[in-house]
């Protein structure tokens, strides 16, 4: 690997071990083997790079999302013992990348006051939900629709509220069991009978 990519190897590394707000461009420089001058010559800043780690690291680890979504998908026919399995699944995922994940939430609660920050993560929204909605489906890729990327979004907000639970804590998680439980509770609620039915989609 060249410096730039030993760079964003060590911002990842960095992410993982310390976080987003303690990061210095000293421990990148340290854990990538590089000069601290490479990093203004490669990436201009040390927020420059640090915000596209970050990036990159969460699209890797999405592919990890993808392996456990698709594992899930193949335990049986029925829909709903998939989607407990697909959650129990996530959790070994929350394990392996947890400090991502904190960094994750760390960037976002700084993004308020960091316009470069906040402008990385909104440029990857779309993309993201996207990816999301084809993850949870099993397949590589989804149309660019309003209906994918509600699906997305929905799914985006599941794993976003599971992931601040488990950071919080991890034994109070709920189980994939828990989750069917309640989206059952809450379509049952919200949409009725036609929970699922062609044309329930009462915003269109």
């Amino acid at each position: 690997m060249g410096n730039r990519e030993d760079l964003m190897a060590g911002a990842k590394r960095c992410l993982y071990e310390k976080g987003y707000g303690r990061t210095t461009a000293r421990d990148i420089a340290t854990a990538s083997g590089v000069s601290l001058a490479a990093i203004g010559y490669h990436f201009g800043s040390k927020d420059t790079l640090l915000n596209a780690a970050m990036i990159e690291a969460i699209g890797e680890m999405g592919e990890a999302l993808g392996a456990v979504v698709y594992g899930a998908n193949q335990v049986s026919d029925d829909p709903e013992v998939r989607f407990a399995a697909v959650w129990n699944g996530l959790r070994d995922v929350f394990v392996e990348h947890r400090g991502l994940w904190a960094a994750q939430f760390e960037a976002l609660a700084q993004a308020g006051h960091n316009p470069e920050l906040a402008r990385a993560l909104e440029e990857v929204q779309k993309e993201g939900r996207l990816g999301l909605a084809a993850v949870f489906q099993g397949v590589t890729e989804v149309p660019d629709n309003d209906e994918e990327l509600a699906r997305g979004t929905f799914y985006q907000i599941l794993l976003a509220g599971y992931v601040a639970q488990w950071l919080a804590a991890p034994e109070l998680a709920p189980d994939g069991f828990e989750f069917l439980r309640g989206l059952r509770l809450v379509s049952g609620s919200v949409l009725g009978a036609d929970a699922g039915a062609p044309g329930a989609d009462a915003t269109r």
